[in-house]
């Protein structure tokens, strides 16, 4: 009985376990095992990136698009419209509830292709 008081306190104190929190913060809420490509802040700026990423789209139609939404805005614009035109599925994410507000840095990922129910066979190779 004592146990499972303890555990009552310490679940609710901390909130749920969560299984490879570092991991799935990194990706954008995904599993490694998920992602198909994961391209960082710095990468989505360059020129010949939005290219790469249309074929991407065109080519893996099942999968889905997570945005960081706490890069600069004309990226979240850009690769918005370009999931929008493609008719791709996408999510912004601003991961809320984190304790320690951190700056964005230019390599954290601002775009991640990912598979939201399965594990990838094939990662996509740059």
């Amino acid at each position: 009985m004592a146990n499972d008081s303890e555990d009552f306190i310490k679940q609710h104190m901390f909130g749920n376990p969560q299984l490879k929190p570092d991991e799935k913060r990194a990706f954008l809420g995904n599993f490694r095992e998920r992602v198909a490509i994961a391209l960082t802040i710095s990468q989505l700026g360059q020129a010949q990136t939005k290219d790469m990423v249309t074929k991407i789209f065109e080519q893996y139609p099942e999968y889905r698009a997570y945005l960081n939404g706490k890069m600069p805005q004309s990226l979240i614009d850009d690769y918005m419209g370009l999931a929008i035109d493609h008719h791709y599925q996408f999510t912004i994410l601003v991961q809320n509830g984190v304790r320690v507000a951190q700056p964005v840095g230019p390599n954290d990922f601002g775009l991640v292709v990912a598979d939201p129910k399965k594990k990838i066979k094939r990662r996509i190779l740059l």
